[in-house]
């Protein structure tokens, strides 16, 4: 039997794994994810994440979304990596790094009577040279129109790749339906996280996202990151000031002074064991 922990950030929630105690046969980890994270067969999760050991930071993060392909990097699911390595008694730090496909990341943990309460992340530099997103377009703004509505997206990259448009009203979009198209547009050779956003003031913005490879969520952090750049880059929001992302799950505060800063909490839901061996054989 394999123990597993669901956890969740804002509602985008996944299930993880303590890989510093377990192996787990690489080839099962696309359709594990798939078949754990179905919400009628399985335990339900938006993806799984794996915590390992690290030969160049303190612990290494993967990400498989629920459709089994592999992520750079989730700005929420860190978030909870921090907290589960420092409750679990992995760590005693209170500053740690986390090395993910995208890059070595910084985490600021505020703890209070043993328990992590904010986690913050140095999230690094957005990246708007499209080649580096990528994105098939010589500028980081593409017009796409689908059925009859015009989009204006600007392409950013927070480790993975995101697309941002705003619009003026989030509650009747249909983001399920605009963002499965979008993901899969040519412009995009690695499919892209697609962000709609609604901007409130300077410092309040409304968000809805459509996440590459597992659908609409409850939040995003590196799409929250994408928006607060790309709000700023446009002069819709402040630079240097704490920007109030607005998502379905919940509030995230993103700061951009150089670096991107994303401040956050992060939930356990249960936990639980299940025969990893059984699913090996069966291959499901």
């Amino acid at each position: 039997m394999i123990k597993f922990t669901k956890m969740q950030a804002l509602g985008n929630d996944y299930i993880y794994f303590d890989c510093t105690k377990i192996n787990l046969d690489e080839k099962s980890l696309p359709t594990l994810s798939k078949v754990l994270s179905d919400r009628h067969f399985g335990i339900g999760s938006d993806g799984i994440i794996l915590i390992l050991p690290s030969t160049t930071a303190d612990f290494k993060m993967r990400i498989f979304n629920s459709d089994g392909s592999q992520a750079q990097m989730c700005g929420n699911g860190i978030r909870c990596v921090g907290k589960f390595v420092y409750e679990k008694g992995l760590t005693q730090k209170n500053n740690l790094t986390i090395e993910t496909l995208a890059s070595i990341k910084n985490l600021k943990l505020k703890v209070q009577d043993n328990k992590v309460i904010q986690i913050t992340v140095d999230m690094g530099k957005p990246i708007f040279n499209p080649e580096k997103i990528p994105l098939l377009s010589k500028q980081n703004s593409i017009y796409l129109t689908i059925d009859n509505k015009n989009f204006e997206f600007t392409c950013v990259s927070m480790g993975n790749p995101h697309a941002v448009t705003f619009v003026d009203n989030l509650d009747n979009l249909d983001v399920t339906k605009y963002g499965k198209i979008i993901e899969n547009d040519k412009h995009f050779p690695d499919k892209i996280n697609v962000e709609f956003a609604q901007v409130i003031d300077k410092n309040n913005i409304k968000m809805r996202v459509y996440e590459r490879g597992s659908g609409e969520t409850m939040a995003c952090g590196t799409g929250a990151c994408a928006v607060c750049a790309t709000s700023v880059k446009k002069n819709l929001a402040n630079a240097k000031e704490n920007i109030n992302i607005i998502l379905p799950g919940g509030n995230l505060k993103i700061k951009w002074d150089e670096n991107i800063f994303m401040s956050g909490s992060a939930n356990f839901v249960f936990e639980g064991e299940f025969d990893y061996h059984k699913f090996l054989v069966k291959g499901d």
